[in-house]
Parts: structure tokens; sequence; C-alpha cells
């Protein structure tokens, strides 16, 4: 890096201690190495006041340039990686910043490599061929590149060009590709529709596919960078995440919590607020899906049943202590309790809103009068804002009460209340299931695909990993609308069996046999209530398709 001094007064220079967006203190510093400190050929003397800080000691007016190697090892989405013809990274992990100098400051960054290769940023590309421009550094450091090989291909949806970046090269079929694009043709004008503005002139949809541990997805401002394992490169949970992490352009990476307004990157910047960046995002998420057609009514259902059965299995948290909480990733079955817990919450106040507003008001217009209030007048919103706002699309109603009791309280969710309000109901019951060991599944195609086995686990044991496709436990085919519920009756009043588990490897089809213990697990399920009153339905379809009785068109 370069830059202009006027005298020989120090210059401190530091490097973010997080990416946002990713809630977890990484010290980037810690992979710096080789650092230099040059004006003129001359070298300048400098030295550490900290772990992430430098300070330099310039010889006089000039220009200063910086060198540093960074190492670049971690497949991870916040920070950087590189290959031999493949690199990827974010601003926050290399562009430091002059402390006590504010974040208004313009910078260019210029990408020297192999001429054959490929760039992709969000940045804005200047004049110069791979020169790209901010104007500030919060812009700055949150337009990831990647650089080399990799696929690349873009749509046009609501207006803006999209790119679907992906790695490695070759994963990328046709069909792949035409169905990432017919998700975003659906998903994004919902999305855009509720704030009705698309503030970004370019989206770049960074996909890694490589042999990466865990899924997931980091926000930018006018970028998505995901990471999916290869064999979950089919799966419908890409259209979830494609759609949780294009939420975040409008809540998060504009809206979001006056604490983190503007982003502070020497250390932790907390809120009790993640619930609704994180959590009322995830129910948007949801929402798109259905909205846009991807998702039916009862896979919407499903998705909030499942975010209920995982708050209800955590320990009682408060959605602000939980959202405090992040930063110290608890050990005590709360962490990322947030993104769940906070969907229904959000769920719940839609409801709650269509129902004191006779269903001509929304969340739709909470979000859209924060976005129009606070974000559009460069400011974050407080409590006081976004009460107020749900009150006002409430037709006045208070919700101090719902604060006190559920957001930051402890109480149980009033489910069984509210739910109603919208023709559903909260249906309970205990069922006995097998404990095969396997912690988590995604629906794929002729089957379901091990995403998680249980350490030490029966399946583990017995030879299953993730990635695996199975296609058969017991007998019973996976493909049948309810197999788990088919394999249970076969096993009625049964503690233990051993179970024929047949799964597809790549190529390879294997049979297991797993030894299960059928424990109880409670079952909750959302389902539709055929007596609901028009009223009732109304609202339940106004929150389905994104509408209003007063034809908003939220």
């Amino acid at each position: 890096m370069t830059f202009d001094v006027v005298n020989t007064a120090p210059v401190t220079l530091a490097l973010p201690a997080w990416a946002p967006g990713d809630y977890t203190l990484r010290w980037f510093s810690r992979n710096v190495s080789s650092f230099a400190a040059t004006e003129s050929s001359a070298q300048l003397t400098w030295h550490k006041l900290d772990y992430q800080t430098w300070e330099i000691v310039p010889n006089g007016a000039g220009k200063v340039s910086v060198t540093f190697d960074y190492l670049a090892n971690s497949k991870d989405r916040a920070v950087a990686w590189t290959s031999s013809s493949f690199a990827f990274f974010n601003g926050s992990n290399v562009f430091m910043y002059p402390k006590g100098r504010g974040a208004d400051w313009p910078a260019t960054v210029t990408v020297e490599t192999d001429p054959s290769w490929r760039v992709a940023t969000g940045m804005a590309p200047t004049d110069t061929a791979r020169t790209y421009a901010a104007t500030n550094y919060h812009d700055l450091v949150d337009m990831p590149f990647w650089i080399g090989r990799f696929d690349l291909d873009s749509t046009q949806v609501v207006g803006r060009w999209i790119r679907l970046a992906t790695y490695p090269t070759g994963m990328l079929t046709l069909v792949r590709r035409d169905r990432a694009f017919n998700w975003l043709q659906r998903l994004v004008p919902p999305e855009a529709a509720v704030f009705r503005d698309v503030p970004f002139r370019n989206y770049t949809i960074f996909l890694l596919a490589d042999t990466v541990v865990n899924g997931g997805g980091l926000e930018h401002q006018s970028s998505q960078m995901d990471e999916m394992p290869l064999q979950f490169a089919d799966s419908p949970l890409l259209s979830y995440l494609f759609s949780h992490e294009f939420f975040h352009a409008w809540n998060v990476k504009r809206l979001r919590p006056a604490d983190m307004v503007p982003y502070r990157y020497a250390g932790p910047d907390p809120t009790k607020w993640l619930w609704v960046s994180e959590g009322v995002t995830d129910y948007y998420a949801q929402l798109a899906l259905v909205r846009g057609g991807i998702i039916d009514s009862t896979g919407f259902t499903d998705a909030m049943t499942q975010n209920i059965l995982m708050t209800d299995e955590a320990p009682s948290t408060s959605l602000s202590d939980a959202s405090l909480s992040a930063w110290a990733h608890p050990t005590d079955g709360t962490v990322d309790i947030y993104y769940p817990k906070g969907a229904v919450a959000g769920f719940l106040l839609d409801i709650m809103i269509r129902n004191a507003s006779n269903n001509s008001r929304s969340l739709d217009d909470v979000m859209r009068t924060l976005y129009d209030d606070t974000y559009k007048r460069g400011k974050g919103f407080t409590a006081s804002d976004w009460w107020s706002a749900v009150s006002h699309a409430a037709g006045g109603r208070s919700f101090d009460e719902f604060a006190r009791r559920y957001v930051d309280g402890r109480e149980p969710l009033p489910f069984d209340s509210v739910l109603p309000l919208a023709g559903l109901r909260l249906v309970r019951d205990t069922i006995w299931v097998p404990d095969l060991g396997i912690q988590r599944t995604t629906p794929d195609s002729g089957g379901v695909r091990v995403i998680l086995v249980t350490s030490h686990g029966a399946a583990e044991a017995a030879g299953l990993r993730q990635g695996d496709l199975v296609t058969s436990i017991g007998g019973i085919p996976m493909r049948d609308s309810d197999p788990m519920a088919a394999l249970r009756g076969l096993y009625v009043g049964k503690e233990t069996a051993t179970l024929s588990v047949i799964i597809e490897r790549g190529n390879q089809r294997m049979t297991f046999n797993v030894p299960a213990r059928f424990t109880p697990q409670p079952q909750e399920k959302i389902e539709f209530v055929r007596t609901a009153s028009t009223k009732e339905i109304q609202i339940r379809n106004g929150i389905l398709r994104g509408r209003t009785t007063a034809g908003a068109g939220n």
C-alpha cells in the first residue's frame, strides 16, 4: 500500500480484528509477516504498538510504501485462501487503516497477476485495467476478491446484473447454472419488493464448492461469499443460502442497529439486535422462497417448525442476551440461537401486525420504514425506532409487553396464542425415533444427504460419512413421503435394533448395518386450520404471497 505524508509525524496503521457479518474475533494481523515500510526507497523506522497496530516514522513529506506477506491458508469465507491458480481474500484481511483518521478517505486497488486469470470483485472498476476504487474504508473492506481460474456467468434480475462465480472450475454445469439463475429470478424480486429499492449496481455470488468442511455464507453490500461442499451443490439448501445472504444486502449491510453504525474494526462490536439482523433475515429468506414459488406453503411451515424445534430444544435465553453472546460463542447450547428464535419472533410479529391492522400492514412495512427513516438518513436504528415502527404498522398497538416478555425476557414465545390469528396451529407430540448417530441431513434427489455424523457415534463407527446419499434405512426408501414414520411403524415397542442403511458414495452403492437406539423425541408441526376465519386466511395468504388487503404488494 502507498499513501502520502506531509511531515515526519508518526503514522499508525492497523488491521481489523474481525470481518463484518462474521461476529468472530479473527485477529487478521496474526497472518502478517515480513512487514516493511519505505519512503523514496529508504527503509523507515517502525514498531508495533500492539498485536494489530504498526507505527511508522516518515522521513518527511513524500510517498510511503508498506509491504507485507499474508498467510492465506484458511478456506473460510471470512478469511483468505490460495491454491496454485486461485486466491480469494476479504478486504478486512489485508487492507490497513490509519488510526485516528476516520474512514472517509478514498482508495484504489490494483491486482497484478497472470494476464489469463480472472478477477472478480464488487468494487467499482476504474479506467485502468484491473484497478478498482472505493470512496471510503468501509466500502474498501467490504468487497472480497477472487483471482485466478474460476467459472463466471451472469444473469439480469430486477434490472441489475447478478454474477455467479464458482470454484473449482467445471462444477458450474449448465444444469446447475440454469437452476441457480432460476432461483435468483424467483427470490430476488420478493426481497427487493420489501424495501422498494435496489441499492447495488450489480451483485456477485461467490460460491466456493471445494473440499470445505461446513456450509454457510457471509454477506457483503453487493456480494455474498458462500461455502458449500461439492456434494451439496445440487441441494435445495443452496437456494436458502442464496436467499438469506441476498436479503442481507438490505438488512445488515444497509439497515442495521445503531450499535454497529459505523463498524468498529479494532475489537468486538456487540449489539442486542442480531435477532433482527440475522433472525428476521432468516424469516425473510424463507418468505422469499415461498413468495417466489421455490418452495410451497408446506415447505415454509416446515422451515418455521424447524426453527421452533431448535428454539424449544435450546436452554432458555432471551433474544437480547443471545445476540450479545454471539461474540463469545457460548458452550451452553445457546450459540447462534438468535437465528431460529429471531426468525420465529419475526414470524409472530408479522402475524400480530397483520391482525391488528386487518391485514393492511405487515412486517414488510416495518422493514421498509426503518430502511427509509434510518439507513437512508445515514444512521442505524435504535430500540425506540424498531418498536415505534412495529407499533405504527399495527395501528398504534403497544408491543412493550412483547419486548419485555419475549425479547428481553426468557418466556417461551406465544405460539399457541398468535399462530391461530393466521389460521395456523402448532401440534405437539412425542415420538420414538431411531438414533443412528446422524446429526444433520438435507433432502436430495434419491434420498437424503448426510451433512454431519456424530463423532464416535454408531453411524461413524459403521463407516458412514459426510456427503453420503442415504437411499434406504431398514428397508424403507428415503424417497417416501414420510420415511421415518414408516420406519418407526416397523419397530414399535423396540428400544434397540440393527438397521440396514444403503447409501451411494460417488459411483459406489454400499450397505452398512448400523445399531440404533430408539429414543423419545418431542415433535412439533405447524398445520393449517381448516376452520380458519376469512380474516385469518387473508393474513396467512398475505404472509405467503407478500400482500396485504390494501393491495400494497409488500
